[in-house]
């Protein structure tokens, strides 16, 4: 197994932990109370109420699957490229619901693309270190 470059551990705990960021966010989101809930703006209620259950289960694989992934780069494993292959398509899925069925993209503004872009480069470019990764063992 030839040695990794300094830089891709530090790279691959970073990816970890944007990927234990989305995991938060993602059980912050399907844990909301009716409370919560209450509390949010109308349009986001009613955003809230009309995802599809697919549309969750592609955050939920793309969050998981993603940090799983990760785990799998820092060990150097061959498996974390079909994980987070796994959670690029389900990133593209959820972003497919959001900005062209759901109608959010206007609701979501500059920074919601913005913010979506952001996960789609990353979960990308960790798709791309994988597969790098995996071609150097």
């Amino acid at each position: 197994m030839e040695r990794a470059p300094k830089w891709y551990a530090p790279v691959a705990v970073v990816a970890l932990l944007w990927n234990l960021l989305g995991c938060v966010a993602y059980l912050s989101d399907v844990m909301l109370t009716p409370e919560a809930i209450a509390k949010l703006t109308a349009a986001q209620q009613a955003m809230h109420a009309a995802r599809p259950a697919w549309s969750i289960a592609a955050t939920a694989i793309a969050v998981w699957f993603g940090a799983a992934g990760c785990v799998g780069l820092i060990l150097r494993r061959r498996w974390a490229s079909p994980l987070l292959i796994a959670s690029l398509v389900a990133v593209i899925a959820q972003n497919i619901w959001l900005f062209g069925l759901s109608g959010a993209a206007a609701q979501a503004g500059p920074v919601g693309f913005v913010l979506q872009g952001l996960v789609l480069l990353i979960a990308v470019g960790l798709v791309v270190l994988s597969r790098s990764a995996a071609a150097q063992r």
